[in-house]
């Protein structure tokens, strides 16, 4: 008859186990927390084709082009930058696409008409502006079940999470407002009065400006984040066009925050402008309508999407030309770049 295992021999299996199982954890922890390597893909999304085309970084050669949904708008990146949201308006959804095999993973459904959209810093949660129904909605990306839903102006548009991730902030076409959601409180803690018809936000210096392009006032309001107050306005005059046709929208700010870009819509130019002095240093001619703009992470080259030329500038941000050209589809209106 076989003898009963000791209570060492017993102990003895139990830390090789154990031992065993840790090697595995820590193996799979540093796989998965290994720097992920760029893809080197150029986003864009084409409202008239209901496609997105990817181009590579480096040689602008054409990758893919693929049907996503009915109008898609907004592109960004999560965090990670694994993934791509895809704002698909007609369709009341953001579709979310794996960056390296660009393939649709999700579909959250957003409410009606979906045009931008931010992420919270740790990626859990979309911030989203619902055009025809005048609210910002959160979404849990996991889940994609709704946290809460605010009451804002009518058609909202822009939105930005804070640097802190306290609050968010919406632009609203037609009151010509920024409300500024406060997230723990689930309400709108403060109205911002900025120009005609404010369209996106961009934050700069660390977070303690934010920036509100006026598509109809050709100008950019500068909000102190810590007082909620309109500190300056920017205006914008390039040479040549009346002022109806200076029509601001995108925006980008480079890496090291000292320039910011601002798409001039009909204007058919881009204004480049000192953060810290906001003053305006020049004007970068790119295609007709120039709308949603991208910088790669060196801040090397400007991507900017042309709406009625249906192209992509792309811009080289020393010299201030256009090196290139994309063919990018009808009425190309957001770029999402991972390099």
């Amino acid at each position: 008859m076989n003898e009963m295992p000791s209570l060492r021999w017993f102990a003895a299996t139990l830390l090789l186990a154990t031992a065993l199982l840790v090697a595995a954890g820590l193996a799979e922890a540093a796989q998965g927390g290994a720097a992920r390597v760029a893809s080197e893909q150029v986003f864009v999304s084409s409202e008239k084709d209901d496609a997105v085309a990817a181009y590579h970084a480096r040689t602008r050669q054409l990758l893919a082009v693929w049907r996503q949904c009915k109008r898609p708008r907004h592109l960004q990146l999560s965090p990670d930058r694994a993934r791509l949201y895809v704002a698909c308006s007609d369709d009341n959804r953001v579709d979310v696409v794996d960056v390296a095999s660009r393939k649709t993973l999700a579909s959250l459904p957003v409410g009606d008409d979906p045009e931008l959209f931010d992420l919270s810093q740790d990626g859990r949660t979309l911030y989203v502006s619902n055009e025809e129904d005048a609210l910002l909605s959160a979404y849990d990306t996991a889940s994609g079940k709704r946290v809460f839903a605010v009451k804002v102006g009518e058609e909202p548009e822009g939105v930005k999470v804070s640097a802190d991730g306290r609050h968010v902030y919406v632009t609203s076409e037609v009151a010509n407002l920024v409300h500024v959601v406060d997230v723990a409180a689930r309400k709108v803690i403060r109205n911002i009065q900025v120009g005609n018809r404010p369209r996106r936000l961009l934050l700069v210096r660390d977070g303690k400006e934010l920036w509100v392009s006026n598509e109809l006032s050709a100008s950019v309001s500068v909000i102190r984040t810590d007082t909620l107050e309109v500190a300056q306005t920017i205006a914008f005059a390039p040479r040549g066009f009346r002022a109806e046709d200076v029509t601001p929208v995108g925006m980008a700010a480079s890496r090291d925050g000292t320039r910011a870009y601002i798409g001039l819509g009909r204007a058919n130019h881009v204004a480049v402008v000192e953060v810290v002095s906001r003053r305006v240093l020049g004007y970068l001619l790119v295609g007709r309508r120039a709308w949603g703009l991208a910088l790669s992470r060196d801040s090397a080259r400007l991507y900017v999407a042309n709406g009625l030329s249906d192209d992509v500038s792309v811009v080289d941000t020393a010299s201030g030309k256009a090196v290139a050209t994309l063919k990018a589809g009808r009425v190309p209106h957001s770029v999402a770049i991972d390099d």
